[in-house]
C-alpha cells in the first residue's frame, strides 16, 4: 500500500492519561416530592470532581483527583513519528482489499467523530472499511495482536461520542456492510448488515406490506448497526419498543477475531443466556456485529388518530401524558415540545404554532378506531387543562405535526452549540422532572430546550450555548449535571436511548452500586481481555 503517510502518530503511555471528562453526583437516598424545591434541597455533595471543576483545573491536577487514563482530547501529530507504525499499517492492508484502508488526513476527518461536538476525538492511526465479516475478523485478528485499538462506528449520528476516536485506535466503519440480506414476509423478519440505513429498511419493508418500527428521529441516516450498539428508541417505541425488542439474533466478531452467533430466528429462544441482549447496547464495546436478524409487523394502519394539546405549564403537559398512559388508549406516538423549541421551530420552518404555548402534546394512535379514538384523547387533554385541543384534519396533517417533533434538534442547532441530554423517568414522575428543569435552566442562567417522548418518561433536555463563552461553556455542564441528578432522585437513568458513550461514562458508578458496576467490568473483561474494542467508552478505565 504505497498511499500510506511515511510516518503516522502513535501516542504515547503519558499522552494517553489526558482527560476531560463528566464528573458526576454523589448517589444519596433523596427524593423529590415537588418541583417547588429550590435545587439546593437535592444536589447532594460530590465526592469528584464536577465538570465545571474539571475545565478549571489543570491536566495533571485533574489526572491526580480523578486517576483517569483515556483522553476524549485529540493532541497534535508529533513532527517525528515511529518508523515501525507504517510498518503496522502495510501489514493490515496486505490483509484486505485495495481501499478498505485509509490514512489520508482529509479522507479520514469525516469518521473521526459522532455528533457529540464536544467530546474532540484523538490521533486516529486509519479508518478501515471492510466489505465481509470475514474482512471484520482480519482487522479485529490484526488488532488484537498488535493490542491496536478499533473504535466501531456506523453514520456517526450518535450524541454521547461513543463513536469517536481515541488516540492511536483504527476506526472501523460498517458504511460498505450495507445490505438487506432477507425480508421474510412468512416469519417477519429481516435480516441485514449493519450499515443499512434505518429508513432504507422501512421502505424495503413497507414495499411487501410490513413495518420495521423502531424509528429514531435520525432514520433517514442512521444505521441498523448503529442503533443496534445504542439500543435506540425513537417515536414510535412507546407502543412497540426500542430496539432490543426487535433482535432476535446477531452475528458478531469478537475482538480476537472469533466470529459468534447469538440468538436465533425462533420466537421463543431460552437457550443459554441472552447474548443477543448483552450485545444490543455496548455500544462496540464487546464487538463488531455484522449481522442482524430483526422483527417486523404488519404495515401500520394508514388511518391514524391524532391529536394536539397545548398548555400553559410544562407540568400540565406531562401529567397529561401520564393520564394517556393510564387509559384504554395504547398510542403509537406520545410526544412533548416545549415552549423554547416550539419557537425555534416556528422561527425556522413556520408552521402556525401557538408560540404562547408552554408546550405542546402530540398524540397519535394507529389502532383503526381513530373518530373513536380522537374524542377520548380530546377528552383526556381537556381535562388536563390543555388550553386548546386540535384533532389533525387529515394524514397530511397529521404527518406534518410529527415531522415538526423530528426538526427540534436541527432548529436548535441553529442558536449555538447543544448539550443533548437523554434522561428517563418513571412515566409518573415525568410532571416532576419536566417543573425541575426551568429551575435548573434559571439557576444556571443558560437556555433549555426540551422535547419527550413524553410516553415512556424519555426526555431530552437540550442545553444551548455559545461555545466561545468560557462561563456558558460551565454553565452548560453544571445545568446537565443537575438534570441527570434529578433523574437520579426520581427513580430514573442517565441515559434513556442515547448510550453512555464518554460524555456519561463517569456518572455511570453514580446510578449503579459498586457491586453492580464490578459485574459490568467483568462482563467486558471477559470478552475483550486487552480492552482493544473502543476503550474508554461505556467504562471508565
Amino acid at each position: 500500500m504505497d498511499d500510506l503517510p511515511e510516518s503516522v502518530h502513535l501516542p504515547d503511555e503519558q499522552d494517553s492519561k489526558r482527560s476531560i471528562a463528566w464528573q458526576s453526583v454523589s448517589p444519596g437516598n433523596h427524593s423529590i416530592d415537588s418541583p417547588q424545591l429550590s435545587l439546593d434541597t437535592f444536589v447532594t455533595s460530590r465526592k469528584v470532581p464536577t465538570r465545571r471543576e474539571v475545565m478549571r483545573m489543570s491536566s495533571r491536577e485533574h489526572l491526580e483527583r480523578s486517576g483517569s487514563t483515556r483522553t476524549s482530547r485529540s493532541r497534535p501529530a508529533d513532527p517525528e513519528l515511529p518508523h515501525d507504525t507504517t510498518s503496522l499499517l502495510h501489514t493490515l492492508a496486505r490483509k484486505l482489499p485495495a481501499g478498505t484502508l485509509l490514512t489520508e488526513p482529509a479522507t479520514m476527518a469525516p469518521y473521526l467523530a459522532d455528533e457529540a461536538h464536544l467530546v474532540l476525538p484523538g490521533a486516529a492511526l486509519a479508518v478501515v472499511m471492510p466489505a465481509s465479516t470475514d474482512e471484520v475478523s482480519e482487522v479485529l485478528r490484526w488488532a488484537s495482536t498488535y493490542r491496536v485499538p478499533v473504535v466501531p462506528r456506523g453514520a456517526g449520528t450518535g450524541l454521547s461520542g461513543g463513536a469517536t476516536a481515541v488516540d492511536g485506535c483504527v476506526l472501523l466503519s460498517t458504511a460498505k456492510l450495507d445490505r438487506i440480506l432477507r425480508i421474510d414476509q412468512e416469519e417477519l423478519i429481516a435480516i441485514v448488515q449493519p450499515g443499512v440505513i434505518n429508513a432504507d429498511l422501512g421502505r424495503a419493508a413497507s414495499a411487501v406490506g410490513l413495518n420495521y418500527a423502531p424509528d429514531p428521529s435520525s432514520f433517514e441516516s442512521c444505521t441498523i448497526g448503529g442503533n443496534v450498539a445504542t439500543n435506540a428508541g425513537g417515536l414510535c417505541c412507546v407502543k412497540y419498543g426500542r430496539t432490543r425488542d426487535v433482535v432476535l439474533s446477531l452475528e458478531a466478531v469478537l475482538a480476537d477475531g472469533r466470529i459468534i452467533r447469538t440468538g436465533s430466528s425462533a420466537r421463543k429462544d431460552v437457550a443459554g443466556y441472552d447474548l443477543s441482549s448483552l450485545f444490543v447496547g455496548s455500544e462496540g464495546t464487546l464487538g463488531v456485529i455484522t449481522e442482524v436478524t430483526l422483527k417486523l409487523i404488519p404495515a401500520r394502519r394508514a388511518t391514524r388518530s391524532t391529536v394536539v394539546g397545548f398548555f400553559s405549564t410544562l407540568a400540565g403537559a406531562g401529567q397529561a401524558a401520564a393520564d394517556i398512559m393510564r387509559s384504554d388508549i395504547i398510542p403509537s406516538l406520545l410526544e412533548l415540545i416545549d415552549q423554547e423549541v416550539l419557537r425555534c421551530i416556528e422561527r425556522w420552518q413556520p408552521l402556525g404554532i401557538d408560540p404562547d404555548a408552554a408546550a405542546m402534546l402530540i398524540v397519535q394512535s394507529d389502532s383503526g378506531h381513530a373518530e373513536h379514538e380522537t374524542e377520548i384523547l380530546t377528552a383526556i387533554l381537556t381535562e388536563a387543562g390543555a388550553t386548546d385541543v386540535v384533532p389533525a384534519a387529515s394524514h397530511s396533517e397529521s404527518e406534518m405535526l410529527v415531522a415538526a417533533r423530528r426538526l427540534a434538534f436541527p432548529a436548535l442547532s441553529r442558536l449555538g452549540v447543544c448539550l443533548v441530554e437523554d434522561v428517563s423517568v418513571p412515566r409518573s414522575r415525568l410532571p416532576d422532572m419536566l417543573a425541575h428543569i426551568p429551575l435548573i435552566a434559571a439557576e444556571h442562567n443558560i437556555r433549555i430546550g426540551t422535547v419527550a417522548h413524553a410516553g415512556d418518561g424519555n426526555l431530552h433536555p437540550t442545553i444551548v450555548f455559545d461555545a466561545s463563552d468560557s462561563s456558558a461553556h460551565d454553565r452548560a455542564y453544571a445545568a446537565a449535571e443537575d438534570i441527570c441528578r434529578v433523574a437520579l432522585q426520581l427513580g430514573g437513568t442517565i441515559t434513556g436511548e442515547h448510550g453512555i458513550g464518554v460524555l456519561k461514562r463517569d456518572l455511570l458508578a453514580h446510578q449503579f452500586d459498586p457491586a453492580t458496576m464490578s459485574v459490568q467490568r467483568a462482563i467486558k473483561n471477559a470478552i475483550d481481555p486487552m480492552n482493544i474494542l473502543n476503550p474508554g467508552k461505556v467504562l471508565s478505565p
